[in-house]
């Protein structure tokens, strides 16, 4: 494979990894962010409080998202192999 295919796969795994793991961190990012600004709101500086709701919810997410993440990165690796089994 020459330099530009190289640069396509390495695109390629990282589009499929943002697609996967992107939704997760997004609500992650914004559960932290409310909680963060109802605890400066109440002056509550209790950090399991902000640990148990984005623990929640995060996990409620991967539920959620688990055959979307599995169909992506299965995908994927069909693909990879392919790539790999017309290498000669």
């Amino acid at each position: 494979m020459d330099f530009d295919a190289n640069i396509e796969q390495l695109k390629l795994a990282y589009w499929h990894i943002l697609m996967t793991a992107g939704p997760v961190l997004a609500i992650a990012l914004a559960v932290g962010l409310v909680v963060g600004i109802i605890q400066a709101a109440t002056s509550i500086n209790e950090a399991t409080l902000s640990f148990v709701p984005k623990l929640a919810i995060v996990l409620l997410t991967m539920a959620l998202a688990s055959g979307f993440m599995l169909t992506t990165l299965s995908d994927y690796f069909v693909h990879v192999f392919d790539m790999i089994a017309g290498l000669h």
